[in-house]
């Protein structure tokens, strides 16, 4: 072969190699952007965190992914009882908030898909169930709430039983306890604390009838609680720190509170991927960008939240001071009896003239 033939051969060649890695390069282009390809068009959350949370995260969420956020704000319990209605035609694709008694719940009835986040180090194993059906964005201390503008911190209850004094006959507003994970775990907290020595609930039962002899009326969604407390329609509740602070600094209600002197349940708020959920991956992205160390810092400062990964620096101070007294619980116990408390209470001790009387 001559030299022109040779020269021939050896441009081909090149042009057979450069093709090759365009090929190449081509196919891990697309692959990559099929990774992306791979978040669905929209996700949908279901969570009690209300709608300055949701707003704020929605419009991050869609301008980072450039895909649809959908939500639905109401009640823990309200959504555990949507999830389980809707096992066989799911809905929503992520569940953003609840105590973690709810979450176990859904994670024995099979409503939720196992998930390990990239940060899972960075969650003591308290705040996460052990099979990662659930892990724990942060935790929430309960108080006793009060209208500053009508009751001194003096004269405030500090701690539960102070709440049964008769000063406070129907002073007491109480968000509606069936639809509120955070209410029924208070409750429940209280019955426990009767029962966990004679294993009968009726001394915290005979508790939560006197508290109901307080209570002017139970509120059938927060802002109503929020709102009949910040007129002095009642001056008194119980409901959790993060939103009490956040009420008075951001938004100027008249609300003080105090952390209960012989100690609080301390819930766990949680996050999840629903069981069988139309868009998985974009719930996945959904759940690590609700948990990012900038997220959890945003949470802090702007709407409250202590959280549970242990690598978030320069926390508030209203988080770093807080000296907060947990009440030491039997989760499990809590949850195996929890149902059948609250029922009874339904049935048995709520004053019916009182119940969700805001609604109507």
């Amino acid at each position: 072969m001559g030299k022109n033939g040779l020269l021939f051969v050896g441009i081909m060649l090149l042009v057979f190699l450069t093709g090759c890695m365009a090929g190449n390069s081509e196919d891990s282009s697309s692959s990559d952007d099929g990774n992306e390809s791979d978040l669905e068009d929209k996700v949908v959350v279901y969570s009690p965190h209300g709608t300055d949370i949701l707003g704020e995260f929605q419009q991050q969420f869609e301008a980072e992914y450039g895909i649809k956020m959908e939500f639905l704000d109401m009640g823990s319990q309200e959504i555990l009882d949507r999830v389980r209605s809707e096992k066989n035609n799911v809905q929503a694709d992520i569940w953003w908030g609840a105590p973690q008694v709810n979450f176990n719940q859904a994670a024995e009835e099979g409503l939720l898909e196992e998930y390990k986040p990239t940060y899972a180090d960075t969650l003591d194993e308290l705040y996460h169930d052990p099979d990662w059906l659930w892990s724990g964005t942060s935790i929430t201390p309960q108080v006793i709430m009060y209208n500053s503008n009508e009751v001194s911190e003096e004269e405030a209850p500090k701690d539960w039983d102070e709440l049964l004094d008769s000063k406070w006959e129907d002073e007491i507003i109480i968000r509606y306890p069936l639809a509120s994970g955070g209410m029924r775990t208070i409750f429940s907290t209280i019955i426990y604390e009767k029962y966990k020595d004679s294993e009968d609930p009726q001394e915290g039962y005979d508790w939560l009838k006197k508290l109901d002899a307080n209570t002017k009326e139970y509120s059938a969604n927060p802002e109503i609680m929020y709102n009949q407390i910040a007129k002095g329609v009642g001056t008194i509740s119980v409901w959790n720190m993060p939103d009490t602070v956040q009420l008075a600094e951001e938004k100027d209600y008249p609300f003080g509170y105090h952390l209960p002197a012989s100690g609080t349940p301390i819930i766990t708020e949680g996050i999840a991927v629903i069981k069988d959920a139309p868009h998985p991956k974009a719930a996945e992205a959904f759940y690590e960008f609700v948990n990012t160390p900038e997220a959890a810092k945003l949470l802090a400062e702007e709407f409250y939240r202590i959280p549970t990964r242990d690598d978030i620096d320069e926390l508030p101070d209203w988080i770093k001071e807080t000296d907060i007294i947990p009440i030491d619980l039997d989760w499990d116990l809590v949850e195996e009896k929890q149902d059948e408390w609250m029922e009874y209470w339904d049935n048995n001790i709520k004053s019916s003239d009182k119940d969700k009387s805001d609604e109507e």
